[in-house]
């Protein structure tokens, strides 16, 4: 392997891609790092393949790099795109876009090495260190240890993993959110299923320890046949488990098959559900929440809920709060206020005490309301494509991230298609009838 990059990104996930494509668009010569053999993340390896959201009230807010991926997978597949003026803004469901995870992948790969892009699977980081402005970064592969150099680090891990060997202080939550492995089955109707019957034999076998509430769907407050309902998908959880490290996410794949397996054999013994099978069930559970970075900024539930445009905003976010919890009803959702639009600074992504190390998606600075909203695919994409500009324009001009002139970063997210917020300058509605934005240089 190469030694010496002008950018290196660990974590090929939502916002690791992004990022790379970015970086790579802009000049700067980049190499991705991911764990597993698979790119797109949440989307892929999580098998939550309905990104979203980038419409916001009748108009779209993220753009760029992301969107373009998720337009190109959509019209691969034959699939439409919600037309955002036609649906309920206060809906956030139909705004999410079914996509092929599969071939989100394979798009991903062919979007990368076109923009020139290095990939590097199979791979983790042993170590992160800054020497005389250079960082070093040593990489565990599959024939050992490998040391290289970069200007610039982005961490797009989901846990601050590079941040974290870096020395950067982060924040763990006394309770984080219920992990959820998502799958697909089929063999049954829902609809002829008698929920009742089902209720007093799933509560039975939980009196006697040998389910628990939360196999079967989200509320512990009562019986919520979620998975039944849903043949799957996403409507489980996992609950106290932090999968921040390889020991925490051990635990939690472990406990979520079990989850799975007890649930899978229970069913299969309740009557109309005796030919349950499972089509799909995801490589690794979805992972919510683990940790934050203590960041040069914090995004606060009053900033997000309250549409904050902050001085140094790079990108949009929007998403209800959308807190998942171990107990109770098991989710905490919050709306919006109509016309909110939440922003995302770049004092966020920057972990103090550190120059030229930019963290991008779920792990930066802000506290858990707020994570709980801005943690979503969409968002994670734009802050990634922000990552990927201040990254590139700080290895090629030599200005540390946090001195780049603000300008420079917005002109570099608009040349490649994003959307960034701005003073002065509105967001434009979409006209009734009108394609949600096509087309911002992503030739692939």
């Amino acid at each position: 392997m190469q030694k010496k990059w002008d950018v290196i990104v660990i974590g090929g996930g939502t916002a690791g891609v992004i990022a790379a494509i970015q970086s790579s668009l802009a000049g700067a010569h980049t190499l991705l790092v991911e764990k597993t053999g698979l790119l797109g993340g949440t989307i892929t390896t999580a098998g939550i393949d309905f990104p979203g959201l980038f419409h916001a009230w009748k108009r779209q807010v993220i753009a760029g790099i992301g969107w373009e991926l998720v337009q190109n997978c959509a019209a691969e597949c034959g699939i439409p795109l919600p037309n955002p003026k036609m649906q309920d803004p206060n809906a956030h469901p139909l705004h999410h876009i079914q996509i092929n995870r599969a071939l989100y992948s394979a798009i991903c790969d062919e979007a990368l090495l076109k923009a020139g892009t290095t990939i590097q699977l199979h791979a983790m980081v042993a170590s992160v260190e800054q020497r005389g402005g250079v960082w070093k970064t040593t990489l565990c592969t599959k024939s050992g240890l490998s040391v290289i150099e970069s200007r610039v680090v982005i961490d797009a891990s989901g846990d601050a993993n590079a941040a974290t060997l870096a020395g950067c202080a982060t924040i763990t939550p006394p309770e984080v959110q219920p992990g959820t492995l998502v799958c697909h089955a089929t063999g049954y109707d829902p609809a002829t299923i008698d929920y009742e019957a089902l209720r007093v034999a799933f509560e039975a076998e939980v009196g006697q320890g040998r389910l628990k509430q939360s196999d079967i769907g989200w509320n512990l407050n009562r019986f919520d046949p979620k998975w039944v309902r849903k043949c799957g998908e996403n409507s489980s959880h996992v609950i106290g488990i932090n999968a921040g490290s390889s020991e925490g996410k051990t635990s939690m794949e472990l406990e979520a098959r079990a989850s799975l397996l007890r649930l899978y054999r229970f069913l299969r013994r309740q009557p109309g559900l005796e030919n349950l099978h499972l089509d799909y069930v995801a490589p690794e559970c979805g992972v919510r929440e683990t940790v934050t970075i203590v960041g040069k900024a914090t995004v606060t539930v009053e900033d997000y809920v309250s549409g904050r445009l902050w001085d140094d905003a790079v990108c949009y976010s929007f998403y209800p709060i959308d807190l998942h919890m171990s107990s109770g009803k098991g989710l905490d959702c919050r709306p919006l206020a109509e016309g909110v639009v939440p922003t995302i600074p770049r004092g966020a992504m920057l972990p103090v005490g550190t120059t030229n190390l930019i963290v991008a998606g779920r792990c930066i600075s802000s506290d858990r309301a707020a994570n709980s909203a801005l943690r979503a695919q969409a968002s994670c994409m734009a802050m990634g494509q922000a990552a990927g500009a201040m990254a590139a324009l700080t290895a090629l001009s030599g200005t540390e991230v946090e001195q780049l002139a603000l300008q420079d970063i917005r002109s570099t997210l608009r040349q490649h298609g994003a959307i960034v917020p701005e003073a002065g300058i509105p967001l434009v509605e979409i006209a009734a009838g009108s394609p949600v934005m096509m087309g911002h240089g992503l030739d692939i």
